[in-house]
């Protein structure tokens, strides 16, 4: 049995509470927080204990496991020192908001010998492992264009719930960093690494210091164009997409989901969106589904009982946040970014 600790007791930490509870294999130990009687609460109603402070957590024999959740700029801080409490990882996405952070973070696993998973849930949607198995078996043909879109709605109180949103410092940008980074990883995953990217931000509807609208254009390494657009100023949110079109064929997915299949050779395939697999997070951020997540964590645990790597490492999840840099660092210069970045 592997006993886990949650670290960070917001939004995202009853997602994980949920998902190891539904993992073979895998026992929700103990939590903790900086706000005491929030981790107190936490855990009153999950049924695991309460540590006052991070060392108390790290310190349990008890414990194997550290799912981090706390803001987004500290996932490093807090990664760094579990691994070198020899604890293996979930880290929630981004994987920090910097590339050096998350550097530090990889070195420190890899040092302490740990297991190191970045949260992109998403890759085990039936939608995604779909479109996975065409891609490896090269039905789509040479892939020739890509677009990843999150067009959600968040409100200003959303923003005003806590003092990191929509901080650079700690939320490490807007609707691209926290929102569009899952469709970002599946954007690359799917048409391959980016070469260079041109972009544009913009604030238009909510009163913070980061974006609510980004859009970017990608040239892959293999040729092939991609665009992605990642906004919390939609109202009243749609439902996250990806499309990928090549010389054979095309798939589109809508919240993990094929709703398009043209395959050469195939009939053409128009799906209804079935009721949803988990739930969607477009208006509301809490509204989750778990078994995407149970699957990330029980592919972890597999991972440490084999010794092999987790499917989603700390290389993918560091991936992921160079695109999100990257489109960061054009809009800022109005010029386009070259890969790689240096940190």
């Amino acid at each position: 049995m592997h006993g886990f600790g949650i670290v960070g007791t917001g939004i995202i930490a009853v997602t994980h509470a949920s998902a190891i509870g539904a993992v073979p294999g895998a026992s929700l130990v103990a939590v903790t927080d900086v706000l005491p009687d929030l981790a107190a609460s936490f855990a009153a109603g999950h049924g695991c204990a309460a540590e006052p402070d991070l060392d108390a957590l790290l310190g349990r024999d008890d414990i194997d496991v550290i799912c981090v959740c706390v803001p987004s700029g500290r996932h490093a801080e807090v990664g760094v020192l579990a691994a070198q409490a020899g604890k293996h990882l979930v880290v929630e996405k981004p994987m920090d908001v910097s590339l050096a952070a998350a550097d530090r973070l990889t070195a420190a696993a890899e040092a302490a010998g740990v297991r190191l998973t970045v949260i992109s849930q998403h890759r085990f949607d039936p939608g995604l492992i779909e479109l996975r198995k065409l891609l490896d078996a090269g039905a789509l043909g040479d892939l020739v264009f890509g677009e990843a879109t999150t067009k959600w709605h968040r409100t200003q109180a959303y923003y005003d719930s806590a003092g990191w949103r929509g901080s650079w410092a700690l939320d490490g940008g807007g609707a691209l960093m926290n929102q569009g980074v899952h469709y970002v990883d599946l954007l690359r995953w799917a048409m391959g690494p980016v070469a260079e990217v041109t972009a544009i931000c913009a604030t238009r509807a909510h009163q913070i210091e980061v974006e609510d609208v980004a859009a970017a254009t990608l040239r892959f390494r293999s040729g092939a164009v991609g665009t992605l657009v990642a906004s919390t100023a939609i109202s009243p949110g749609q439902a996250q997409r990806l499309e990928v079109f090549g010389t054979s064929g095309t798939v589109v997915i809508e919240d993990g989901q094929v709703v398009q299949r043209s395959i050469s050779g195939e009939a053409p395939a128009q799906r209804e969106r079935a009721a949803e697999v988990g739930a969607t997070a477009a208006a509301d951020p809490a509204d989750l589904g778990v078994s995407a997540h149970a699957a990330q964590i029980a592919d972890l645990v597999e991972a440490i009982d084999t010794g092999r790597e987790p499917a989603i490492t700390a290389a993918d999840g560091r991936a992921a946040l160079e695109i999100v840099c990257a489109v960061y660092e054009s809009a800022r210069t109005g010029q386009p970014v070259a890969f790689p970045l240096t940190p």
